[in-house]
């Protein structure tokens, strides 16, 4: 099923991302600062985005500094990468294939 990508928004499959990712849920920082439910919070991402993202940014990094949408396009290369594979429309990119 095709759903719409939440950053390139891409008609395409997607995978789901936690903003804080299920490494840091046990973590006694993560849990003093984020309920259950702001940890369990996720965007669809597809096949490009999803992968470019842990890429670019290391898990402690995602949950502590870009744990919203919106921080993740403030992110230079996330930014950067969004923005290119937006003119990719409704092909996955080969760099990730």
């Amino acid at each position: 099923m095709k759903n719409k990508c939440e950053l390139c928004e891409r008609e395409m499959e997607t995978t789901s991302h936690h903003l804080i990712p299920v490494s840091n849920h046990k973590n006694k920082w993560f849990k003093k600062n984020f309920t259950k439910e702001e940890m369990n919070v996720r965007l669809d991402l597809c096949g490009d985005c999803h992968p470019a993202i842990h890429k670019f940014i290391s898990e402690k990094e995602l949950g502590k500094k870009y744990n919203t949408k919106e921080k993740l396009l403030e992110h230079p290369k996330v930014s950067k990468f969004v923005n290119w594979v937006k003119g990719k429309i409704g092909k996955q990119s080969k760099t990730n294939k």
